[in-house]
């Protein structure tokens, strides 16, 4: 009886020892793709080639590009458009003071 179940005891570990290794392979294949899967996003959103100067250089044209443009189509001169500015600001003030001292305040900052 004693053989009967070292055979039965042998079975059982061969067989657990071979599910243990197809779930190890089974593991590793998967271990790999998630890998793979890591390298490929990791390649799309920082690419291994330096586009440093390229960027710098795109950024230049665009800042040349723009001012052109202002100074191409600005409808007014640059004297003329910083005292509209001005005017508008103290305009602003203005109304901001005026409003501040009409308005009557108590001791706690309420009206």
């Amino acid at each position: 009886m004693r053989v009967k179940w070292n055979g039965i005891l042998k079975s059982l570990l061969k067989t657990a020892v071979y599910v243990i290794d197809q779930t190890s392979d089974q593991v590793d294949r998967v271990s790999d793709r998630a890998s793979q899967f890591a390298d490929d996003a990791r390649t799309a959103i920082f690419p291994e080639e330096d586009h440093t100067l390229r960027n710098v250089l795109l950024f230049a044209a665009g800042v040349g590009v723009g001012v052109g443009a202002g100074l191409l189509l600005a409808p007014a001169s640059g004297e003329e458009t910083r005292n509209s500015i001005s005017e508008k600001v103290q305009g602003i003030t203005d109304k901001v003071k005026g409003r501040a001292s009409t308005q009557n305040y108590g001791a706690t900052g309420t009206e």
